[in-house]
């Protein structure tokens, strides 16, 4: 009789059948695992490319400021700034592009000028806040802000001054916003249309002006130009090319202005034969007629010659 022998440690049936069970539930945790992800990343509204940049990017920043961790531990700050500057360009953070934003009236060469500097500067070095600062002494430039676009751009955005009105000068006329900044000269073909205004120190008086012509919204689309009178007055010019003068004191003028825009409701003042309004005195207003003197003086001639007959 054939004698059996039986292996010492060898694997049970059990034993084995744990085993294929547990690599069952080990291959089907992966491919679930597998499933998730790729659906995850289905989802994801990037391409794969994007992404390959955004972790790029991400190992590219951690880098950078372990260096500047580095570099200031040992007591050099700048020398980390410019390692940090020499790190960044070579990964390509380095000014390539200008993009300008909001500009409509003013030159966008001026604003290019300031920025075009920065060109080819590593993305660390473009000190944004001191470009800010150049270029609001463009006289056109309200705000501004500049921004990094990483990896390559520098977006300006600019909020532009509106032009308001024409300030007139001894030699010049310059378009000025509404708080009488000045933008820039204008040939008085371009001013037509524009609210004109003359006078030592009008330009500080814009919106002192636009107070007073709103106490009467129906006088200021007729207004055409405005002078301010010996820093003190204004005397205000119509489209009709006949002109009224207004008293001193805000109160006083505002409430003159309505007067005289009821009255020419009432009696049709505005294009009329009186050349000249004078409402200075508090209770009366005095007009003058162009050659209504010499109309008179003729006709007292012709009575007296016709007396004397």
């Amino acid at each position: 009789m054939a004698a059996q022998t039986i292996k010492r440690g060898g694997k049970g049936v059990r034993r084995a059948t744990a085993a294929r069970g547990k690599k069952r539930k080990v291959q089907a945790a992966k491919k679930r695992t597998g499933s998730a992800l790729d659906t995850f990343m289905r989802w994801l509204p990037l391409s794969e490319e994007t992404l390959h940049r955004i972790v790029l990017t991400a190992i590219l920043a951690v880098a950078a400021a372990l260096v500047w961790i580095v570099a200031s531990y040992a007591g050099v700050p700048a020398m980390a700034q410019q390692q940090l500057a020499v790190v960044s360009a070579d990964a390509g953070f380095k000014v390539k592009r200008v993009e300008v934003r909001g500009v409509n009236r003013m030159n966008e060469l001026k604003i290019y000028e300031k920025v075009l500097g920065q060109r080819d500067q590593a993305m660390p070095n473009v000190d944004v806040q001191a470009l800010r600062q150049d270029l609001l002494q463009l006289s056109w430039v309200k705000d501004a802000r500049v921004a990094r676009q990483l990896p390559d751009t520098l977006v300006v955005d600019v909020v532009e001054r509106v032009p308001h009105a024409v300030l007139k000068k001894a030699d010049k006329m310059v378009l000025i916003d509404d708080t009488g900044h000045e933008l820039e000269p204008v040939t008085k073909a371009n001013a037509r249309g524009m609210l004109v205004l003359s006078g030592p120190g009008a330009g500080q008086q814009v919106a002192a002006l636009d107070h007073l012509l709103d106490a009467a919204p129906a006088l200021r689309p007729q207004v055409a130009s405005a002078e301010w009178i010996g820093n003190r007055r204004w005397n205000v010019t119509f489209k009709t090319g006949q002109t009224l003068a207004l008293p001193e004191g805000e109160a006083q003028s505002a409430s003159a202005l309505l007067s005289f825009a009821r009255m020419d409701g009432v009696n049709r003042l505005l294009g009329g034969k009186v050349a000249y309004f004078d409402m200075r005195a508090p209770d009366r207003m005095y007009m003058r007629i162009p050659g209504l003197a010499a109309e008179e003086a003729r006709e007292a001639a012709a009575r007296a010659a016709a007396g004397k007959e």
